[in-house]
């Protein structure tokens, strides 16, 4: 049993079709199908069912595949180990981060890493919490930006910071001039634009409300902060962002909220098991020493 043949047989397990497979893999079709048969003879079990429209791994097949990932998984985690230079003159790194948190702490992060390791090659993905935490057990990024909570095992986390959250009108709202505390209750008089519910941020915004027992008017969903912004600064809505969001904003102002929103602590994740390269490890150091306004 070859490499080849281990990544030409997850190909077409992924794709569920030869065709496609072998188009993935730049090969031709008759090549891949002997390829994969070559697999087959050599473990003398077969992997694949062939006797639909879709090929699919057999359970035998599923047994294999399951390790042989595994396997490329821990391969490729070498390869980028030998490639790691301690000094950094040059690599690679992946990050993963909620979108939340990209609207603010991307920046600052980046730059001060680009200026230490001007060498080092950054990824940067954006993502949801639990797509981070799959991406980080499947070696698809190296580190992870997200909240505490419950993480996924093989998951490890450091705390960062805490962040807080705030209500946050236009200039031109009814609340513009509050300067107490807003009782929870009365923001139902109030339509909100929120994050939309697969982000991280809204549960926290959801759960909040929940706890105080009340059903808020939500006039707009949508899928990012900068929508969120353009809505509120230019009409009559209101929404909840981090106060980091909102003071980058001048026409942004934050209204205090009784009982107070909760805050939340940003963690950084990696895989507990995985090699931390040098780059992983500088910029989990300059995260952790960066004193952040929040």
């Amino acid at each position: 049993m070859e490499l080849r043949h281990i990544r030409y047989l997850l190909a077409v397990a992924d794709h569920g079709n030869f065709t496609r497979a072998a188009e993935a893999l730049h090969v031709s079709q008759p090549t891949l199908s002997q390829q994969v048969r070559q697999a087959e003879r050599a473990l003398g079990v077969q992997l694949l069912d062939r006797s639909g429209r879709t090929v699919r791994l057999t359970e035998a097949g599923a047994a294999y595949a399951h390790h042989a990932r595994l396997a490329l998984r821990d391969l490729d985690a070498g390869e980028r180990a030998i490639q790691d230079v301690q000094d950094l003159s040059r690599g690679h790194l992946r990050v993963a981060m909620t979108p939340t948190i990209t609207a603010y702490l991307i920046g600052p992060l980046v730059h001060q890493f680009h200026a230490a390791h001007p060498g080092v090659t950054l990824t940067v993905v954006e993502t949801t919490q639990d797509r981070i935490e799959a991406d980080l057990l499947a070696d698809r990024v190296d580190l992870g930006i997200a909240f505490t909570g419950t993480h996924a095992a093989g998951i490890e986390n450091v705390a960062l910071f805490t962040e807080n959250l705030s209500l946050v009108v236009g200039s031109a709202h009814t609340l513009a001039a509050r300067s107490e505390p807003l009782p929870v209750q009365q923001l139902t008089d109030h339509p909100l634009a929120l994050l939309s519910r697969d982000f991280a941020t809204r549960s926290h915004i959801d759960e909040y409300f929940d706890d105080c027992e009340i059903a808020p008017s939500i006039g707009i969903e949508a899928n990012s902060i900068g929508a969120l912004v353009e809505f509120v600064r230019r009409g009559s809505l209101a929404t909840v962002l981090p106060d980091a969001i909102t003071r980058a904003h001048p026409d942004l102002l934050p209204i205090a909220l009784a009982p107070a929103l909760p805050t939340r602590t940003v963690e950084l994740l990696r895989r507990s098991s995985a090699y931390h390269s040098a780059a992983a490890r500088a910029f989990t150091a300059i995260a952790q020493a960066a004193t952040w306004s929040t």
